[in-house]
């Protein structure tokens, strides 16, 4: 599978992982964790259909990045074409940080296709549903409590990211639409913009 939904591209964005990172979120997610702020990206139908090469090239053009990061929806609904893309930019010595509302128990138990490639290629593995009543913003990238971190080669350990902060980017896009990228309040937020 050479094919991949997708939601939303960052090219440069110091807000989903360590350094800086190329973001790429995925369009589709059956999870539907209740009060997600990205309900945007659940329709399966939704977003714009590239091709996992297209987006490899385009990583891998982009200069001064860290890694890769997969977003969304879920990546693991498009586990064998995220497989595909994390080795191929892993290859380059780029590194792939993956958020999924899975666990990684689950994720360790599917007998769905790619999910053990992608697992495989993937350096931080940052693991399950938002749960409105965990609700909690005291680490880097995750919005409630249960959610986890899982080193899953040597690139990172937790060390690294113990004093990362969450922080939100303002953008505006040329027809003048205002993304917010990052972790916050985004409640709060979402009040706020027109």
């Amino acid at each position: 599978m050479n094919i991949l939904r997708v939601y939303r591209i960052l090219q440069r964005t110091a807000m989903a992982g360590p350094g800086m990172r190329y973001c790429l979120w995925v369009q589709g997610c059956s999870r539907h964790c209740e009060d997600c702020m990205a309900t945007e990206t659940w329709p399966h139908d939704g977003g714009r259909q590239m091709e996992a090469d297209e987006l490899t090239a385009d990583i891998l053009a982009t200069k001064d990045i860290e890694g890769v990061t997969f977003l969304g929806g879920e990546p693991f609904e498009q586990a064998p074409a995220l497989a595909r893309l994390a080795g191929r930019v892993r290859k380059r010595g780029l590194s792939v940080v993956t958020f999924t509302g899975f666990t990684l128990g689950e994720l360790r138990a599917s007998r769905e296709a790619g999910v053990s490639d992608l697992l495989a290629a993937t350096d931080l593995l940052i693991d399950g549903p938002f749960v409105k009543e965990l609700f909690a913003l005291s680490r880097p990238w995750v919005g409630s409590a249960n959610q986890g971190y899982h080193f899953l080669t040597g690139r990172y350990e937790p060390g690294d990211i113990q004093d990362v902060s969450n922080q939100l980017e303002v953008r505006i896009a040329p027809n003048g639409k205002v993304l917010v990228n990052g972790m916050g309040d985004f409640w709060r937020i979402k009040k706020l913009l027109p």
